[in-house]
């Protein structure tokens, strides 16, 4: 069993923000998958359901928490406690300001780089936790990355968001079966990231 967490904040004032990125993730994953319904669970937004990989069928439990980013960690230690499983089965996909908009990096480990949502998990369950990183860009300016996260994505990103988060789902299988480079790959394959003036993002690292 599996933990899918997307992250984000709760309601429909943030539901269009680059900050939420990770919860479109999360309900591209449940409609591709049929997923089941929603439910209030683990101060989350839960849904349960299986991912065919060559192995054979996965269970996951994705999760919305319903906590605020600052505290996702919260909602994400009590199901894995819960389960009884372990940070390795726990995968959080978060939005990340020093990735070029489009870009998919996996990670496993490591510190929070900011993102106060990882800081929240990694206070909860430990860093050895796997993430998906999903570009959002960054501003330019320190100043201004607050408003850029709790801004909506303008309607000129949409050509690369929404075939990003159908990547994500369609290459599922390969991330539930452990084969995140493999993942990466074949999302980045099936929704290029855009070409951007690289003077709007801080790199691609």
């Amino acid at each position: 069993m599996l933990i899918l967490a997307g992250l984000g904040n709760p309601g429909p004032k943030y539901a269009g923000n680059r900050h939420n990125i990770g919860f479109m993730a999360a309900d591209a994953i449940a409609d591709r998958w049929s997923f089941g319904p929603e439910r209030a669970k683990f101060q989350s937004i839960a849904r349960d359901g299986e991912v065919k990989t060559d192995a054979g069928p996965v269970r996951v439990l994705l999760l919305k928490p319903q906590t605020y980013m600052n505290e996702s960690g919260r909602a994400i230690g009590e199901a894995m406690r819960f389960f009884r499983l372990q940070p390795a089965d726990v995968i959080v996909m978060h939005d990340e300001i020093d990735l070029a908009p489009g870009r998919l990096r996996m990670k496993t480990g490591g510190g929070a780089a900011g993102q106060n949502g990882i800081r929240s998990t990694i206070s909860h369950i430990g860093a050895d936790f796997r993430r998906m990183r999903l570009g959002i860009g960054h501003p330019g300016d320190k100043a201004l990355v607050h408003g850029h996260v709790l801004s909506d994505f303008h309607k000129a990103e949409l050509a690369w968001l929404r075939p990003m988060l159908d990547a994500i789902a369609d290459s599922l299988p390969l991330m539930v079966a452990g084969e995140d480079e493999k993942f990466q790959a074949e999302v980045l394959r099936l929704a290029p990231a855009p070409k951007l003036d690289p003077r709007k993002t801080s790199g691609d690292s």
